[in-house]
């Protein structure tokens, strides 16, 4: 019942749980979700049942592990000699179908696994790519005019250059935990996400200014703590010693994001500050209520 080799101190663990907790609020692939129903009826309907099933997979957690503790553990037919895993520890979910269903329960938990590594690839390069098209392609460089022919095309090129990126960095992070990698995923959409979008619900003094600024220095910092972390650092780049110590940097990111968002808002004195505060009252009304939101818009 020890803390094992993946989560050793405590400020790790806090940081991980952090990013669990409020990373899933800002999952790119789980807000999109939010334009695929009518209305907001069906939308508070479909994050009913999507939180459960969620907090149930969570759940789950515990029972795979401990189940793998006491099936796996010490069996010459799935660990090795000095005691580790077959497969790596990667495998720990896996293989435990085996043990109790055999080779058709195995198969049956592989192509469950890669179907829903295909669902969470395919939501990840669309909120990209449509990110990239829309939101910085039109929204910036075109200031909100441009032809859908050539928005579409932008789209398509986008969602290759993601595909390559992915590759090369799935080659460079080969013999990286998994686990890790999901909370690296996780400790983003954590630390710039949702403190912006907290706030952008709740506070009335936010300004574009303190998000945009704010949610950009928070991403910097959490990429340079992560390549700084001894997963990174010392696994990955060979070094001797990492400079940051922890590899869940989320539990200072994420403060420093809210209180860089908080400092550029309140210091801002732009022509857009007003145009920004005025419309809070109007987005938190139509946030809670549904009015004036029910219907689908084009995107």
């Amino acid at each position: 019942m020890k803390p094992g080799s993946f989560v050793k101190d405590t400020i790790s663990s806090i940081s991980l749980g952090l990013a669990l907790m409020f990373g899933t609020a800002g999952l790119p692939h789980i807000l999109m979700r939010f334009f695929t129903v009518k209305d907001a009826k069906e939308a508070r309907k479909s994050v009913f049942y999507a939180t459960g099933l969620i907090g149930y997979f969570y759940i789950l957690t515990f029972v795979i592990g401990f189940g793998a503790i006491v099936m796996l553990l010490g069996n010459p037919e799935f660990t090795n000699a000095d005691g580790t895993l077959k497969g790596g520890g990667n495998m720990v979910a896996v293989i435990p179908a085996k043990a109790i269903g055999g080779d058709y329960s195995l198969g049956f938990i592989s192509a469950v696994a890669f179907t829903t590594i295909l669902a969470v690839v395919s939501g990840l390069a669309i909120s990209g790519a449509s990110a990239i098209s829309h939101d910085l392609f039109v929204n910036v460089c075109k200031n909100g005019s441009c032809v859908p022919k050539l928005e579409m095309k932008v789209t398509k090129i986008a969602t290759i250059c993601i595909g390559i990126v992915a590759r090369l960095l799935g080659i460079i992070f080969e013999k990286q935990n998994v686990t890790f990698t999901v909370g690296l995923a996780f400790a983003i959409a954590a630390s710039v996400n949702f403190p912006i979008l907290l706030l952008c619900i709740y506070w009335r003094k936010l300004t574009t200014r303190g998000a945009v600024i704010g949610g950009s220095i928070g991403l910097a910092l959490m990429l340079i703590l992560v390549v700084l972390s001894p997963s990174i650092w010392v696994q990955s780049f060979g070094f001797e010693k990492a400079i940051f110590p922890y590899n869940h940097p989320a539990s200072f990111s994420m403060p420093v994001t809210f209180f860089l968002i908080w400092l550029f808002s309140i210091t801002d004195n732009s022509k857009r500050v007003k145009i920004d505060r005025e419309s809070f009252a109007a987005q938190d009304f139509r946030a809670n209520s549904g009015i004036g939101a029910s219907q689908a818009s084009n995107h």
